[in-house]
């Protein structure tokens, strides 16, 4: 890539026999060697290790959980964020109970007040021995919108508010002469399309939220020639004017179709399992609530099982996708 010799080397030395260690109140752990994964460098603290483990194992027979194609979840890990689910108030407060105990043991406290819970009904008053938790309807779980009703419009809508302040801030740049147009699209489809598809994999995107993706894509095509809304010209001449690759539609259910192979390809996982499994329980009365694997059933235009069928020959599947894309590439599509 053309990377200068003393940066290659910069960075390597940066985690180059590095050690860290924790202050606590009795005083300093043994100190760590540090480790670079996923292009961060990850310290794994001995006591917390422990802590998860023990915690997982008893989580295991825990009669806590919700139970997905006919298998028990009850937490999910990430790095240092942990997520518990159950089915009734009594059986989270069980299970929060099994995590401040395994907590206890190895000197870690939970702390309350980073603590949330989200749940389908209203609730007022939460405790856990005699500790107040915060009930909330909606909050933020690794840069995306998490909502009690599992509606990604207001994760959307998030997303290209994001995209709008980070258009505002190359403000200058787009609005530069001596930068020419084909430079302007390409910083805006590495800079700001980024923002606004960030965990686009998980959206189930209805015609509302399509409409407003494509007035978000057209005005920063109408920024970068500065053309005022007031200025009578057609959608189609700004795009003729632009000739994008892809549209940000385009670039959507490519990340979706993509994520979606990767999965099915798996033997047994449980992204795989919730994705194709059922839970118990009905539903609501009323017209049934788009699913994200309507979505991908109808771009697609084939059956779950043809999808199968394609996915075992990645070259075929890679050219399905490369199609669907295709059929996106402008947004009258």
């Amino acid at each position: 890539m053309g990377i200068p010799s003393h940066l290659v080397c910069l960075l390597r030395n940066l985690y180059k026999d590095q050690v860290a260690t924790v202050r606590t109140d009795p005083g300093t752990t043994d100190g760590s060697r540090l480790r670079k994964e996923c292009g961060r460098a990850v310290y794994y603290h001995p006591p917390y290790s422990t802590c998860t483990q023990n915690t997982s194992c008893d989580m295991r027979d825990s009669k806590a959980r919700v139970k997905i194609a006919g298998r028990n979840i009850n937490n999910r890990r990430y790095s240092d964020d942990t997520t518990l689910m159950a089915e009734s108030e009594e059986e989270l407060r069980s299970i929060i109970t099994k995590v401040k105990e395994e907590s206890a043991k190895a000197g870690l406290q939970l702390n309350i007040k980073k603590t949330k819970i989200m749940a389908t009904r209203p609730i007022d008053n939460w405790q856990i021995e005699g500790e107040n938790v915060e009930a909330v309807t909606d909050f933020i779980f690794l840069g995306v919108k998490i909502t009690a009703d599992a509606d990604c419009s207001q994760e959307i809508r998030r997303r290209l508010l994001l995209g709008r302040r980070a258009m505002d801030n190359l403000d200058k740049i787009l609005k530069s002469r001596d930068i020419t147009l084909v430079t302007k699209v390409r910083i805006v489809k590495s800079m700001v399309f980024p923002i606004v598809t960030y965990g686009c994999e998980s959206w189930t995107i209805r015609k509302a939220e399509r409409r407003k993706k494509d007035a978000f894509e057209l005005w920063c095509w109408r920024k970068i020639l500065r053309v005022p809304w007031t200025a009578r010209r057609f959608n189609q001449s700004i795009v003729q004017e632009i000739m994008p690759n892809c549209s940000l539609e385009g670039r959507i259910l490519e990340a979706k179709m993509k994520y979606f192979g990767h999965i099915m390809r798996r033997q047994e996982s449980l992204e795989k399992t919730m994705m194709l499994g059922k839970m118990e329980g009905k539903r609501k009365r009323g017209q049934p609530r788009a699913r994200w694997m309507d979505g991908i059933l109808e771009v697609s235009g084939s059956t779950l099982k043809e999808l199968g069928a394609v996915m075992a020959d990645r070259e075929l599947w890679h050219g399905l996708v490369q199609e669907v894309t295709k059929s996106r590439k402008r947004l009258s599509d």
